[in-house]
């Protein structure tokens, strides 16, 4: 307790005596952009017909886009990529500022032609810097409604924050029916209905992203935007599901990060009837994890927005939405339990997607009538490790994908791993060459064998037969002694930063923003979400024939072994086979 209560006060003290807050002016306004708070006086103040709040600037104000350069886990990841990497500041810089801070990063290279720095004298995320206050407003109404509908939207030359923004302060919307003069009178800006705001196009000007990598030498070896790697890639994920537009269920991104409700989309004029179809703005995403963090900590980074909690319930709605498990199947014979998995990925791209630190894995948990663990794998520690996986304990491996476990070291972890030219693990972007794993779920209806290799399926799932189309079933083999009720129970969770990302951020905690983050990602409780749960009961009782009992309501019957012959100690031979095998085919996946 004294040992815990001293490093909390250690890690704020290094927090306090490095970081000081300055909170932007969001009234700005630059030669292309205006301020997220000159939106708000109309297009705050919004009530829809069903009586929610529903104004535009609030509910983006409490999103990740928002807060995208106020993101202290993005600033130290950057700070210990431009530390690994010295020669290539001006491109970190450059490509690390080009969808966190898009507003800045146009202005200084488009507009004055100049290189963008973020951090130190002279850099964006320095208050005393002339577009400070674009830079702090993160990916903002200006930007994202002056992207034009130009030949590369939706493309590879269009994607990875090359999108074009038009030249005559035109704000592209929804509808075609609109009053042009309160806006233009207001704002300078003008306007206008175009299809491409509500296409997912639109969103993969960012969230299609390759990134440069280099060598063990330190140089570029990736010779064309071509031959990048593949950072995230959600856009053409997607164009391979079922709810692309030409697929069998079409859903935009919008149609579920930007969910729809009918009501006015401005307090100007009062005359203004509702709109249906509206679009609002929540922006909606997974990362519970990072808003519980800058609603927890506003004041220190620059956090404005009193709605956070609010954003919070709908990223954790919408990842308990995102994935479904199932138990198939469950019995015991000759002192074996089996039990089958699904796991079905139900959004529109990979699960997770977004930045290589993400994962999921599956917590399946055998007791007895008494509460007593007879079996688990997936155990998550207080630290956000998972007991069992490779890569938890040794930086330099990963664990496999899984069609079989049999073993408690064994845990199914859908990740991706990134690899460098030599195929060694690696954590630090500008290393990452390749994906050594990548078993993260694939959305309904992409196919692995025939999907650009952009996205293509890495490891040991490639060959599951199981794991394909949105879906994978994985087979629990587990020797069992106790008799009586056993409780089967599986979860599936989720974690922003997996535990191996967080040790090699660490290793850089001289930084200042590694020091910052640190203070308060550790003393965070929320290091992990529980996506969902299912259970079953199996009764032994050694006879001939058991009882399932699942929460599903699904009664069967199983073979409980007792008509196996005795082998050792009266453990069943099978039962004693099995278990030699999970010992002896435990296999281990290290890089060169």
């Amino acid at each position: 307790m004294v040992k815990e209560l001293l490093r909390t006060l250690v890690g704020i003290l290094i927090f306090l005596s490095g970081f000081t807050a300055y909170a932007e002016d969001a009234s700005f306004i630059t030669s292309h952009f205006s301020g997220s708070e000159n939106c708000s006086s109309c297009h705050d103040g919004l009530t829809d017909t069903s009586g929610n709040d529903v104004s535009i600037v609030r509910d983006w104000g409490a999103s990740m886009m928002a807060n995208a350069t106020k993101d202290p886990f993005w600033r130290a990841k950057v700070a210990t990529e431009l530390e690994r990497n010295p020669a290539l500041s001006p491109l970190i810089n450059d490509k690390c500022s080009k969808c966190h801070a898009p507003m800045a990063h146009f202005e200084i290279t488009e507009v004055q032609g100049a290189e963008i720095t973020l951090f130190g004298a002279g850099g964006i995320l320095d208050p005393g810097h002339s577009l400070h206050d674009a830079g702090m407003n993160g990916v903002s109404c200006t930007l994202c409604h002056q992207i034009e509908d130009d030949a590369t939207l939706g493309t590879p030359a269009g994607a990875s924050g090359h999108f074009v923004i038009n030249a005559t302060k035109t704000i592209y919307g929804q509808y075609s029916d609109i009053t042009v003069n309160p806006m233009f009178n207001n704002t300078g800006y003008t306007p206008q209905y175009s299809a491409h705001i509500s296409d997912s196009a639109v969103c993969a000007t960012c969230h299609d992203l390759k990134t440069p990598f280099v060598d063990a030498d330190g140089l570029v070896a990736s010779t064309t935007p071509d031959t990048e790697f593949p950072e995230q890639m959600a856009y053409t994920e997607w164009q391979n599901s079922i709810f692309d537009d030409a697929g069998s269920s079409p859903q935009s991104c919008q149609d579920c990060h930007m969910p729809k409700t009918t009501s006015k989309v401005s307090t100007r004029p009062p005359s203004l009837g509702e709109r249906n179809g509206f679009a609002r703005h929540e922006l909606v995403g997974a990362n519970t994890t990072m808003l519980t963090l800058l609603k927890d900590n506003a004041a220190q980074l620059d956090v404005t927005s009193t709605d956070m909690d609010l954003s919070i319930s709908r990223a954790r709605d919408m990842l308990k939405s995102s994935v479904s498990i199932e138990l198939t199947s469950a019995s015991i014979n000759n002192g074996i339990l089996e039990a089958k998995v699904k796991v079905q990925n139900n959004a529109g791209h990979k699960t997770p997607t977004g930045y290589p630190s993400r994962r999921m894995w599956l917590n399946f948990i055998v007791t007895d009538s008494s509460g007593n663990i007879v079996f688990e794998s997936g155990k998550i520690n207080a630290d956000g490790s998972i007991a069992g996986a490779d890569n938890d304990a040794d930086s330099a491996i990963f664990e496999p994908h899984y069609d079989l476990i049999t073993s408690s070291d064994q845990v199914q972890i859908y990740e991706p791993v990134m690899g460098n030219t030599d195929g060694n693990v690696t954590y630090t972007l500008l290393r990452g060459a390749q994906y050594l794993k990548d078993n993260r779920l694939t959305p309904k209806g992409f196919d692995k064998l025939a999907v650009p290799n952009d996205i293509a399926v890495r490891g040991l799932a490639f060959d599951d037969v199981d794991f394909n189309q949105g879906s994978d079933e994985i087979t629990y083999r587990i020797p069992v002694t106790v008799t009586g009720e056993l409780n089967v129970s599986v979860s599936l969770n989720y974690q922003t930063i997996a535990y191996g990302y967080l040790q090699d951020l660490y290793r850089d905690d001289h930084l200042i923003q590694v020091q910052t983050f640190k203070a308060l990602y550790d003393v965070q409780a929320l290091k992990h979400e529980q996506i969902a749960s299912v259970q079953t009961t199996v009764i032994n009782d050694g006879g001939s024939d058991s009882d399932i009992d699942s929460d599903t309501g699904s009664d069967d019957v199983v073979d409980a072994g007792g008509s196996g012959s005795s082998g050792l100690f009266g453990i069943s031979w099978i039962t004693v086979a099995f278990f030699l095998f999970g010992l002896i085919a435990r296999v281990k996946y290290k890089t060169a």
